[in-house]
């Protein structure tokens, strides 16, 4: 006689905590750091000795930075920002000292509006970056006007940010007021004469402005990089490179096209342009709210779905206390059916649901008395009623729980059979749930070869003969040649059931949104 698949309880290993090598070295280089930034001497803030004290200013000025208005500020901070705003109004004072012109006011103050507006509604692309249309118009005033101007137009644009940290805010202003001052002197030189309508010069002037104002930005990024203690800023030079190729072709031609519109043809070309392109980042900016409260929406689902789980879980759990065999009855069931499922090939969603009701299948016995369910021998008629009422109090159960509706559909018809002489209700064939006849298929077998209260465990073969004596009338005949084309090349453990764990299990069940999502 062969052995039977008797159960087994085998408990996972612990886990500990793990420090990562470098930790040590890195507290010991903080705490030392601490203990030497109170008293004159030459060693840095990180630790290593011989380093400048301008240097060890330098490396403070990144605190500055994520500090909000109503955190104090490091002087050397404060001092690296008015620099940076004194370097950017000494350049403007240059430029009116030298006699470089405004432009026409009317048209510069349209284009300052113009980035202000787009920098107002940029598009969020992920957490650290954003896009607007706010450089166009600076462009614009540079090969239009000349280096005022497009200084104008630049801090007009970040007049949008005046609620962050006021230090950042002029960091950034006077980097973009300087960037757009040197593009556009370059401009300026080579078709700064309004009534240049030159082509060549034009194209030049827009090139150059567009590279001069693109490179400047990428490198003040970079430096700002590296005095946020970001890391090398070279891998960012290195990741941004592309960026600034793009730039190129994409602002250089129309830019271009409008400078020439706005002097050989007429100043409203200018509108013609700027107003659809506001239009079109507005449009695109409401389609990434709409987006962002689906998603918002969508991840609170997925929390109270996760929520409904734990409640399921926590009745199993509770069950189990009283059964010890439901628990890992249902862990069985529900990678057998997951499994099942996956060779039908049914999609990732159906096969995570399958799973699901695998673990929660049996869930109806909490009403059931603790007797019933541990009564070694078998079960009288009246007995046998009261535990056919499992599938129905499961039902009511689940149908509680939001989402659970089609879970708990599957879980009252587990137990039909396909010639019509299940329960409850006595469905037949392709009436039953798909899902439902999976379930049968697997609780059954792994009810076979489980030790149960009144027999022992059978060998997985006998199972095996015994799901397919039962075709066309109990199961399914597609599901037991999928799960028997399974258990053929699979190992004893698993056709016993051996190692299934229904907290593991539990822990790697997928929410149905994230299911679908994937």
């Amino acid at each position: 006689m062969p052995v039977g698949c008797g159960k087994r309880k085998l408990r996972r290993g612990s886990y500990q905590t793990l420090t990562w090598p470098g930790t040590a070295a890195r507290e010991m280089r903080r705490s030392t750091a601490l203990r030497t930034s109170s008293t004159p001497s030459m060693v840095g803030t990180d630790g290593f000795s011989k380093v400048s004290p301008l240097w060890g200013t330098i490396k403070r000025i990144p605190e500055g930075f994520l500090k909000s208005d109503t955190e104090s500020v490091d002087t050397s901070v404060g001092v690296f920002a008015l620099s940076l705003s004194g370097i950017a109004a000494a350049l403007a004072l240059t430029l009116v000292v030298a006699g470089y012109p405004l432009g026409d006011l009317w048209a510069v103050a349209a284009l300052s509006c113009t980035a202000l507006i787009a920098e107002r509604g940029k598009i969020k692309l992920n957490s650290t970056a954003t896009a607007s249309i706010s450089l166009f118009p600076t462009l614009i005033a540079a090969v239009l006007f000349g280096p005022l101007a497009a200084m104008v137009v630049s801090t007009a644009s970040m007049l949008s940010g005046l609620p962050r940290p006021y230090v950042r805010w002029l960091t950034y202003t006077s980097g973009r007021a300087i960037g757009a001052g040197l593009a556009g002197l370059f401009a300026y030189k080579l078709c700064g004469n309004p009534h240049d309508v030159d082509v060549s010069d034009i194209a030049m002037g827009t090139v150059g402005a567009v590279l001069i104002a693109q490179t400047f930005d990428v490198a003040f990024g970079a430096l700002l990089f590296r005095l946020r203690g970001h890391g090398n800023p070279v891998a960012l030079l290195r990741a941004l490179w592309p960026l600034l190729i793009a730039a190129l072709p994409l602002y250089a031609p129309v830019v271009g096209l409008l400078v020439f519109g706005y002097r050989a043809v007429s100043p409203w070309t200018l509108p013609l342009f700027l107003a659809p392109a506001l239009a079109a980042q507005r449009s695109f900016l409401m389609y990434q709210d709409q987006r962002r409260l689906a998603e918002d929406l969508s991840a609170a689902n997925l929390h109270l779905e996760r929520a409904n789980l734990r409640f399921a879980s926590g009745l199993v759990a509770w069950l189990d206390a009283r059964d010890q065999y439901t628990a890992g009855h249902s862990a069985a069931v529900a990678i057998y059916a997951r499994d099942i499922a996956g060779r039908l090939g049914l999609d990732e969603r159906e096969q995570q649901l399958v799973h699901l009701c695998g673990l929660v299948h049996d869930i109806g016995k909490v009403g059931l008395q603790p007797s019933l369910l541990e009564k070694p021998g078998a079960l009288t008629l009246d007995e046998r009623r009261q535990m056919e009422e499992h599938s129905v109090i499961g039902e009511r159960i689940l149908a509680k729980v939001d989402d659970y509706a089609e879970i708990a559909k599957i879980v009252r018809h587990h137990h039909e059979r396909v010639d019509g002489q299940g329960y409850p209700d006595g469905l037949v064939g392709s009436e039953i749930p798909l899902l439902a006849r999976i379930i049968c298929v697997a609780d059954a077998y792994n009810a076979m070869t489980s030790d149960r209260p009144y027999r022992d465990a059978m060998p997985s073969q006998v199972a095996r003969l015994r799901l397919a004596q039962a075709v066309e009338s109990q199961f399914d005949t597609m599901v037991v040649a999928a799960f028997e084309a399974i258990l053929a090349g699979s190992s004893e453990d698993y056709r016993c059931g051996i190692r299934m764990d229904f907290k593991l299990e539990l822990e790697e069940s997928t929410p149905l949104q994230a299911a679908s999502a994937a």
